[in-house]
């Protein structure tokens, strides 16, 4: 019976032949390579010697029987080689698993190690809220500061990170350090007041933050990140240094930058992202220098220079944990949770957006500010509520 070439691991090696590897059908002539019916053993057939007298069909029989027991060995030989395959298979396999096995858990406690070294807080927001995003989406405030300090401090940046239900992309929204909003009383101010959006977190840290997001957009923020600066040099460090396009050319905090690609890392680094008062639009310009190296950074981040070294894995994984205060409904169980059910892996999944203005206007006491586009905003905050950001994405590119 005829046999295929190839060898599946999962068949019972007999299948292939007849017991001993010969096929059971073929007639025992052909099997012993003996001719068919009583015919004379002539020149070029084995066993013929012209110079002596005819082999006997006993020699014959006799001389093939010992070809037929090393066949027979070594079919036998091969059966055994067959029927073992499934085994060293499987020794292969659970070898792998245990490799890869091991791999997860060490990245498992490098996340562990990391998201232990995350400062945690309460948020503690005032008053009522409103509700959050009913589809399951969610939404983060981001803010860097000078500390990862959660009450208080100085802050020129301010995001909202909105994550949508189906975890497809990431949409990042950039607030203006100088947008005119209404914050509510606090301990510094005990009234309403009308000031900077980032006064929000001198006064009143990330609670009060939050409060002012929430009163513009009258969507709840689900999370609160702060962002140490220091460890955001660090993190720069870590990735190798991080390569954005910089629109126009530019000097900040002693460093000089090029239009063009331009690599950055530590102090050049936190001077990019700096700096507003050099640029064209000022803090316009600012913002999106911001969301392009947090792009980048992400990007990095997902990228296989760092998922497949686990030395840099752990150390970015523990800088970033270092750097940052979060909620205290940020579990290292919710960040595990959200992590696993994120669908994008690149920075080109990213989408940078800028919270809605429409022009300047100065206070009584000389302050310049930015006035926030009202209709713009309600756009905005219809779209988080609703899951909708990818249609507004469309109608308003950064």
């Amino acid at each position: 019976m005829a046999h295929d070439d190839g060898l599946n691991l999962f068949d019972d090696p007999d299948d292939f032949e007849g017991e001993n590897g010969v096929d059971p059908d073929a007639s025992e002539a052909p099997r012993r390579g003996l001719p068919a019916g009583d015919a004379e053993p002539t020149a070029g057939r084995r066993g013929y010697d012209p110079d002596e007298e005819d082999a006997t069909v006993d020699e014959l029989l006799e001389e093939h029987s010992d070809d037929d027991d090393e066949d027979r060995a070594a079919s036998a030989t091969a059966a055994r080689r067959k029927r073992r395959w499934p085994k060293v298979f499987l020794v292969i396999v659970l070898a792998l698993l245990l490799i890869v096995v091991g791999i997860i858990a060490y990245y498992l406690r490098s996340i562990n190690v990391g998201m232990n070294n995350v400062n945690r807080a309460p948020v503690a927001v005032q008053g009522t809220r409103p509700p959050s995003v009913e589809t399951g989406a969610q939404t983060f405030v981001l803010a860097g500061s000078d500390s990862r300090g959660w009450d208080r401090g100085r802050s020129d940046t301010l995001m909202i990170a909105y994550l949508p239900a189906d975890r497809e992309k990431l949409y990042l929204i950039s607030f203006l350090r100088d947008m005119w909003v209404t914050i509510p009383a606090n301990d510094v101010v005990k009234k309403d007041s009308k000031a900077k959006i980032n006064a929000a977190y001198s006064w009143g840290g990330m609670p009060l933050t939050i409060k002012v997001l929430e009163g513009l957009t009258n969507v709840k923020m689900d999370h609160g990140a702060v962002i140490d600066f220091n460890g955001f040099k660090q993190l720069s460090r870590d990735l190798g240094g991080i390569q954005v396009y910089n629109p126009q050319e530019f000097d900040s905090m002693g460093h000089h930058f090029d239009k063009g690609n331009v690599t950055l890392e530590g102090d050049a680094a936190l001077a990019y992202v700096h700096e507003r008062k050099s640029l064209k639009h000022g803090d316009l310009d600012r913002a999106a220098n911001e969301r392009a190296v947090l792009t980048t950074m992400i990007d990095k981040i997902f990228s296989a220079g760092t998922l497949t070294n686990p030395k840099k894995f752990s150390e970015v994984v523990s800088d970033v944990g270092s750097t940052m205060t979060v909620d205290d409904a940020l579990t290292n169980k919710e960040v595990r949770k959200l992590a696993t059910s994120l669908k994008f892996d690149s920075g080109a999944d990213v989408v940078s957006l800028q919270a809605p203005i429409k022009g300047f206007g100065r206070s009584k006491d000389g302050q310049q500010y930015d006035i926030v586009d009202e209709a713009g905003m309600q756009e905005l905050a219809q779209a988080m509520r609703t899951d909708t950001m990818d249609q507004y994405a469309a109608r308003h590119p950064a």
